[in-house]
């Protein structure tokens, strides 16, 4: 599908390069040296193209690529956006292939800073992508054990959306719609792969969670930042498997939400009939029910929970845990334990 989308622009007349240098959890080193060959081919705009990695890359190659400042000069912290001059940031163009992280619809790219050992998340409005293009068929390859994972990566967006405590009805109303739409259409993109109809409707679910995240995240999210960059597991994963754990350290604030959320769902109309959902969905999905069963070691686990605090995803979090709080759902999720 890369030579397809190269055959087309260049039928266009356009003069086109390939960057591909990118891993799951795109890093600095990444970036930067996109940026090189963007400036090498003297180009004048990016095409985002890939799952959440290569979306992220590309937007965070676009908005550093002409700017005198670094590009971790624009984390997300105050206004620091305003160190990037605007009329620099090229067109973005972005096609997802996979339907999880919704970053075709974002002004934002996570990277991760390697001497920090950090996830940034890099911000600028212009980020936002000019033009986006969502192709039900170029996510029809997509392994069953990725469209399981990416899809529960964009069912944690639109939940912490949900779940979050900050005023905005609107972006309420699509996390909702959204998790119906994954309900209804994830365990069909994971059994038939091929089926379009599931596929189309996962990545406008995928869309949604993304856009109705401007409300905020929360928590699973600060852990999984964090567990991203130093065990360089995948995203999405991790989500899907903090994912109970994080609903029962919330559930004294969350419960009534979610009582709601479950009616609409036609669930068990209570907290407990929405986090069964959860759990039964992850089992059926293949999705491990703890994080040791990936990779992860409770090695660094009380430095977990001191990054998690400071992850920006935690100032939207149902309940502002500390990082004692924090460091007690890593143990549980990494023993697997309720």
């Amino acid at each position: 599908m890369v030579d397809a989308v190269v055959e087309t622009a260049k039928q266009a007349g356009l003069d086109i390069a390939v960057f591909s240098n990118i891993k799951p959890n795109p890093t600095g080193t990444n970036v930067n040296d996109g940026i090189e060959v963007y400036r090498q081919g003297g180009h004048d705009g990016v095409i985002a193209f890939g799952g959440g990695s290569g979306l992220d890359a590309g937007k965070a190659i676009a908005v550093a690529a002409n700017q005198n400042c670094s590009m971790w000069d624009l984390e997300d912290i105050g206004d620091n956006w305003l160190n990037a001059d605007p009329a620099k940031i090229p067109p973005i163009i972005a096609i997802p292939t996979t339907a999880g992280t919704g970053s075709e619809v974002g002004r934002a790219s996570v990277i991760v800073h390697e001497e920090q050992e950090r996830k940034a998340i890099i911000f600028h409005p212009k980020m936002l992508p000019e033009v986006v293009i969502l192709d039900p068929e170029l996510t029809l390859g997509l392994p069953a054990k990725l469209t399981a994972a990416t899809g529960m990566d964009a069912l944690s967006h639109n939940l912490e959306a949900f779940c979050s405590p900050l005023y905005h009805p609107m972006a309420e109303g699509i996390a909702i719609e959204g998790i119906r739409l994954i309900k209804n259409h994830l365990s069909t993109a994971v059994r038939e792969g091929s089926n379009i109809e599931a596929r189309m409707q996962m990545l406008v679910a995928s869309s949604m969670g993304a856009t109705a995240f401007q409300r905020g995240l929360g928590a699973m999210h600060a852990l999984a930042h964090p567990l991203g960059a130093i065990y360089d597991a995948h995203h999405g994963m991790l989500n899907a498997i903090l994912m109970p754990y994080v609903l029962i350290a919330n559930q004294s604030v969350i419960k009534e939400p979610l009582a709601r959320l479950a009616r609409y769902l036609e669930l068990e109309p209570d907290f407990d009939g929405f986090l069964q959902w959860v759990i039964e969905m992850r089992k059926e999905l293949g999705i491990p029910n703890d994080l040791a069963t990936i990779g992860v070691d409770d090695e660094r686990i009380g430095e977990l929970g001191e990054m998690a605090v400071a992850d920006p995803s935690a100032g939207t979090n149902p309940i502002l845990h500390d990082a004692s709080a924090y460091t007690k759902i890593v143990n549980s999720a990494i023993r697997g334990t309720f």
